[in-house]
């Protein structure tokens, strides 16, 4: 019998899946925390910003704020001006703020650790609250998609949408759930490192022999 094309897809997905986990085995999110907390604020910090600025802000910015009425109570100005180098600052600071003040409000200022509940918080949308309960809980929601994840599972020919929430549910068709939160982790690295955008290092590339590179110039 001719394997299906959603057997293909799994298959394709789990060679892909193996050779990332013996080039990445250790693969995990950038972002410095010590609580879901931190990881919320550090998230929403990383829109439009690099993973690196946002841990050089937050390594004074977790000193400061150490709960959630700490962001609540302090003067909108105040945290703007901490956050100011990571870029649409004051977006981010009402954010933060409306967020953290919902947390004092309805969860006794902790993290919820339900994406439903999450994503209707301010400032966080599906990816935020797959980031935090993925990597702050442990809990597989989703799969993480950003910029990264978009290009390498479009290139891989893991879907052909742009719709980060459409590119989300391919993966999670083609993944087991235990592979959710380390393959978008796995694939950030390898964004990083090789399939950078405009010039993929597809010659040093450990998923050369099962990647159609799409869209990819010869």
């Amino acid at each position: 019998m001719k394997p299906t094309a959603d057997a293909e897809a799994k298959r394709h997905a789990a060679g892909i899946a193996r050779r990332l986990d013996r080039a990445y085995p250790a693969a995990k999110c950038s972002l410095d925390f010590v609580s879901p907390l931190e990881l919320l604020v550090a998230t929403i910090l990383s829109a439009q910003c690099t993973d690196q600025r946002v841990n050089q802000v937050t390594k004074s910015l977790f000193r400061k704020y150490r709960s959630a009425a700490d962001y609540a109570n302090v003067a909108l100005e105040e945290l703007e001006e901490d956050i100011r180098s990571t870029g649409f600052f004051r977006n981010k600071a009402k954010n933060i703020q409306e967020c953290c003040r919902r947390l004092v409000d309805e969860f006794d200022g902790r993290v919820p650790a339900d994406l439903d509940t999450l994503v209707d918080l301010p400032g966080i949308g599906r990816k935020t609250a797959n980031v935090i309960l993925g990597t702050g809980f442990g809990t597989a929601s989703g799969v993480v998609v950003d910029t990264h994840v978009t290009r390498l599972s479009r290139r891989l020919g893991m879907t052909a949408h742009k719709d980060p929430v459409k590119i989300e549910q391919d993966l999670m068709r083609q993944l087991p759930r235990s592979r959710w939160i380390s393959f978008s982790h796995q694939l950030i690295l390898h964004g990083r490192a090789t399939c950078v955008a405009r010039k993929p290092r597809c010659d040093a590339c450990v998923l050369s022999d099962v990647c159609p590179r799409v869209g990819v110039e010869a």
